[in-house]
């Protein structure tokens, strides 16, 4: 997506502890080497709760680069750095979803986002880069290393592009809302119609609401059909199916925990054609 020029962004709202992360960063509780971070982004990306899969942090959070965000203060910042293109979709996503808790006569609470490398300290525990972006309930928070956008295209096969980024951070807001409403609980249930499934695909959905609605919270143009291609495609990458094919040789529906290649395409899709949360109900009848 590309930012308004002229868009005012509130760096606040996301902390950079990049190179300054304390702790072992040694967070997954399985090993396999290259295959475990397979296995791991595909438990932990785009949500989840990764507490199960994360060691008690030694030590205490890091110190935050303060002066480097606040390089980032309009939307022409946004168009020329990553990092600052992600405060940019935090701005807009956060002001999307205050609006319409204020609409609903529900308050929201902002959650902050932290840019991290290499390892970060979190409520969850210690948790290394391997992880790809999660979102941690206890302290209503989430976790973006800005090499897994890489990782997207070069190891899962997406296109790749701001758009991509945007629905992978509007994914993790999606949990925060249903962590916010009682909706987001833990369990390890797995399967094609277990809630961990139905959970991850109604947060794909609350990201396609937003993209429908970020043009009109001032940060944002419209999306064009190529852009929401980007988020289309990021989005079948991260599939269970397609994973599971791509390092198992097989697909197992009973071990999936996000949804298949085409769910969650479909549920991005709803969101993003209807504008309203009420649509995202992936928890009643059939997915």
């Amino acid at each position: 997506m590309t930012f308004n020029p002229d868009a005012r962004l509130d760096p606040d709202q996301v902390t950079d502890v990049r190179g300054r992360s304390r702790g072992s960063g040694r967070t997954l509780a399985f090993g396999g080497g290259g295959l475990g971070l397979v296995i791991a982004i595909a438990y932990l990306l785009l949500g989840g709760d990764p507490s199960g899969l994360i060691q008690p942090a030694p030590g205490g959070a890091a110190e935050p680069n303060a002066s480097i965000l606040a390089e980032c203060k309009t939307g022409v910042d946004a168009n020329a750095r990553p990092d600052c293109r992600i405060v940019g979709f935090v701005n807009s996503i956060q002001a999307y979803w205050s609006d319409e808790s204020k609409n609903a006569g529900e308050t929201y609470r902002p959650a902050e986002t932290f840019l991290y490398s290499d390892a970060v300290t979190t409520g969850c525990g210690a948790a290394s880069s391997a992880v790809g972006p999660f979102y941690c309930p206890p302290d209503e928070s989430i976790y973006i290393d800005l090499g897994f956008f890489n990782e997207l295209q070069t190891r899962f096969g997406a296109e790749g592009g701001p758009l991509a980024e945007a629905y992978v951070v509007a994914h993790e807001y999606g949990h925060h809302i249903q962590n916010i409403e009682g909706i987001l609980k833990p369990g390890g249930d797995t399967g094609a119609e277990s809630h961990a499934v139905r959970t991850e695909l109604q947060a794909d959905c609350f990201a396609g609401v937003w993209v429908h609605h970020a043009a009109s919270t001032g940060f944002l143009k419209p999306p064009t059909d190529a852009q929401i291609g980007q988020a289309l495609s990021a989005a079948a990458a991260v599939g269970d199916d397609r994973i599971q094919e791509s390092t198992q040789g097989q697909v197992n529906p009973e071990a999936w925990t996000h949804g298949s290649a085409e769910q969650r395409q479909e549920w991005f899709t709803t969101g993003y054609k209807s504008g309203e949360p009420n649509d995202c109900d992936t928890f009643s009848g059939d997915i």
